[in-house]
């Protein structure tokens, strides 16, 4: 009863907010393939997930500023030696490469 009549704005012009969220962010697609990389078990890293950091695929922070809304992933292998970390932040299976680039 409250709106302009065929027109779905509250009388005056108001508009009304969205009920619907907003996406969320989507990252920056660092590089089209994954990146080799040598992990120590029981050692916590972080892994860029916005796509900014310029240490890729380690984060440097820069979501903060870049992507908002994005964190990095902490992640602590189980197991010393090589592994491919995901560079188009695309992956089912963050931090490592499933192959989705």
């Amino acid at each position: 009863r409250g709106a302009a009549a065929g027109t779905g704005t509250p009388r005056g012009g108001a508009r009304v907010p969205s009920l619907c969220p907003a996406p969320p962010p989507q990252p920056a697609i660092a590089a089209k393939e994954p990146f080799p990389v040598e992990l120590q078990a029981g050692k916590t890293y972080g892994w860029c997930a916005c796509g900014h950091s310029k240490r890729q695929p380690f984060c440097d922070g820069s979501h903060k500023k870049e992507a908002p809304g994005l964190s990095s992933l902490r992640f602590t292998p189980t197991q010393t030696g090589p592994a491919l970390l995901c560079g188009c932040k695309r992956t089912q299976s963050p931090p490592y490469c499933d192959g989705s680039h």
